[in-house]
């Protein structure tokens, strides 16, 4: 189940790449996920929790953005699947199994970029236009990251 969890995780940031890192630092900072005296400790501070809700913030902003390049550009894929490999890694790290949620979070968040953006591509057409598909792909991350913290409470 874990790992399933930490392969979620990597899908959300295979969506949006700040929400995963976000949703685990609050639930390190709830309490949700019990990393203390673990090496994803910090995760739990206030500091680690307004860095990472400031970033993923700053991105749902610059992903409306027409200039906002495409998920599967080197850079943002990378980033995500580094993004999902760290906050799959906290995930694995509440049951000692760091290695084991890292691999699983790499892994969702290429499956979240390739599947996020055929699914938003999608939208869009039906919608004719992006925005309502880029909103409720917003919702799904930030929903979905709350809720898959939630479950490893």
């Amino acid at each position: 189940m874990l790992y399933l969890l930490a392969l979620l995780i990597g899908v959300i940031a295979g969506l949006r790449a700040m929400t995963a890192p976000a949703a685990v630092a609050w639930g390190s900072y709830l309490g949700l996920l019990p990393v203390t005296g673990t090496w994803a400790s910090f995760m739990g501070h206030w500091i680690a929790v307004g860095i990472f809700t400031i970033l993923a913030i700053v991105e749902l902003i610059t992903d409306q953005l027409p200039s906002t390049p495409s998920r599967k550009v080197p850079q943002q894929f990378g980033a995500r699947v580094i993004l999902g490999a760290f906050a799959g890694a906290v995930i694995g790290a509440t049951a000692g199994a760091t290695i084991g949620g890292l691999i699983a979070g790499a892994i969702g968040a290429v499956i979240g970029t390739l599947g996020g953006a055929e699914a938003r591509a999608r939208l869009a057409a039906v919608f004719g236009k992006d925005p309502p598909a880029a909103f409720i792909e917003d919702a799904v991350a930030i929903i979905g990251g709350l809720l898959i913290v939630a479950a490893v409470a």
